[in-house]
């Protein structure tokens, strides 16, 4: 198990056992460390141990390209209602942020990626967020003819895509989800998110719905509060439907 070892606005990931060279001394991190303690350097400077949680996977993952959003991840979860013991069918893993979380949230999760050495580092990424049990990482193209004729014989109660096929893909949800399930599309552009729709109508799926994201962060100083004037607040599209 690795944890988080913070100090002010540093945070190194170590497991038990390792050691960490910084300008503060040297951590060497204990077998039994638990989160909550505090570990101090041969300096005596001190770093708190905590617990991996889904905003520090987001931000300590290794990536392969832009990772979900925690706000996108928040809406997918929320949407689709993914929980303890659903199977996810999940295409595009890329970093792996979204299949972590559901596998966290107690979903069973196959993942497929098209690019073999990103579908490696997601593997990688999935063993630090302690979910390689139940996530499994596939190499392959899920929209390939072949492959979902492999895949409807599974149930599953989510299906969840980040694809540039996902079109392709959601013409065949009603042979991939069980009655009620659910089905989330990330899409980054507009065009994309108009086909989604219009192949989720075509196969006859259920609550067809479209949101784009948007958050804006708030500040507060002595003058007033506002919204930040600075970042980007649109991440995506997401698009949510249901097998009747």
């Amino acid at each position: 198990m690795t944890f988080l070892f913070v100090r002010e606005n540093r945070e190194y990931l170590l497991a038990p056992g390792e050691t960490l060279e910084t300008d503060l001394g040297v951590l060497e991190v204990p077998e039994n460390v638990a989160p909550g303690e505090e570990i101090e350097t041969h300096l005596g400077e001190s770093f708190v141990c905590r617990a991996l949680r889904g905003p520090d996977l987001f931000e300590h993952f290794e990536r392969t390209g832009a990772p979900m959003m925690p706000r996108d991840v928040g809406l997918v979860l929320g949407h689709t209602g993914a929980a303890d013991g659903d199977r996810v069918l999940d295409a595009g893993t890329g970093t792996g942020v979204l299949a972590a979380y559901l596998g966290r949230a107690g979903c069973h999760v196959d993942t497929f990626e098209q690019k073999a050495a990103f579908a490696t580092v997601a593997r990688e990424n999935m063993r630090l967020a302690g979910v390689e049990a139940v996530v499994e990482v596939h190499t392959g193209d899920v929209s390939a003819d072949e492959t979902l004729d492999s895949l409807s014989d599974t149930s599953y109660d989510v299906l969840t895509l980040d694809t540039g096929d996902a079109p392709s893909v959601v013409e065949r949800a009603p042979d991939l989800l069980v009655a009620g399930g659910s089905l989330a599309v990330y899409s980054p552009f507009v065009e994309h998110t108009r086909a989604v729709v219009e192949a989720a109508e075509a196969a006859g799926l259920a609550s067809v719905e479209t949101f784009e994201t948007i958050q804006r962060r708030m500040d507060f100083d002595e003058r007033g509060s506002r919204p930040a004037t600075a970042g980007v607040g649109h991440t995506g599209y997401l698009t949510f439907a249901r097998r009747p």
